[in-house]
């Protein structure tokens, strides 16, 4: 992580106070950061490369809203064969850049049928079915405690700078209980009536490994879905990850508008 951080540190005109990690087919945010300095994920020393349809796979650094940004356009899964310490080294190496907030946007599918493919969803709380964590194994007391707290795992200061910026925006913004699955395979109709069951209102493949790990840095985390798809046997229709990113590729404009009003708040 270390060589990965001074790789990048050296290449980047900025210091980034807020990460931000764009999931299947939200990359489109990286267009509007001015100035960006572009680094491909496989010019960085040990930086697992992303293989998913959707994740462009670079960093890219500048500024949006005045607020000095990085972001990861591209994230790696368990799903693509990488261990959970490989799913969070993106973050423990912006850690190391010195940034202190990170926002992470997901593609995820709707259980709750009030979250309608298109809308955009807070993440404020999320349960983790991946069956690992990043922080298994020995603790590095540099990072973060052996056993930190996951009670306010998705910042409630955060979550109503987002409401805000979005009611100024004519945008409905709900939040919900976001279920994290290993994939790569869609859940069946049966785990989504479980998932519905114990507590979920959105389920994807992502997003929660990187918010232990975050957590655990001392980060503060918010996390917006993009809800591309009904989950499986919420309607008849059959899933594909063509629908996902076309209805990714939709919202970014208002991903991006509502990033944009939400990052200068975030430092304040």
């Amino acid at each position: 992580m270390g060589t990965a951080a001074e790789y990048i540190e050296a290449r980047i005109p900025v210091d980034p106070v807020v990460a931000i990690v764009l999931g299947s087919g939200l990359g489109g945010f990286a267009d509007c950061i001015e100035n960006p300095s572009v680094i491909p994920y496989e010019e960085i020393p040990e930086w697992p490369q992303s293989t998913a349809i959707g994740h462009a796979g670079k960093v890219v650094a500048g500024v949006v809203s005045g607020v000095p940004v990085i972001a990861l356009a591209g994230r790696v899964h368990l799903y693509e064969g990488y261990t959970p310490q490989q799913v969070v080294f993106g973050l423990r190496a912006m850690d190391l850049l010195g940034v202190e907030s990170v926002i992470l946007t997901n593609a995820a599918g709707g259980i709750n049928p009030e979250f309608t493919p298109g809308r955009l969803a807070l993440i404020a709380d999320h349960i983790n079915l991946t069956g690992v964590n990043p922080l298994t194994g020995p603790n590095d007391e540099s990072l973060g405690p052996r056993f930190p707290d996951l009670s306010e795992a998705y910042s409630k200061r955060y979550r109503e700078i987002a409401r805000e910026a979005a009611k100024a925006m004519n945008l409905d913004l709900p939040e919900g209980v976001y279920a994290a699955v290993p994939g790569p395979s869609y859940e069946t109709p049966a785990e989504i009536r479980y998932l519905r069951t114990i507590g979920a209102d959105l389920v994807g493949m992502s997003t929660v490994l990187e918010t232990i790990a975050a957590v655990h840095m001392g980060m503060t985390v918010l996390a917006i879905s993009c809800v591309t798809n009904f989950a499986a046997g919420v309607t008849p229709n059959k899933l594909e990850h063509e629908e996902v990113l076309r209805v990714g590729a939709q919202a970014q404009q208002t991903l991006t508008e509502l990033l944009k009003r939400v990052l200068p708040r975030l430092t304040e």
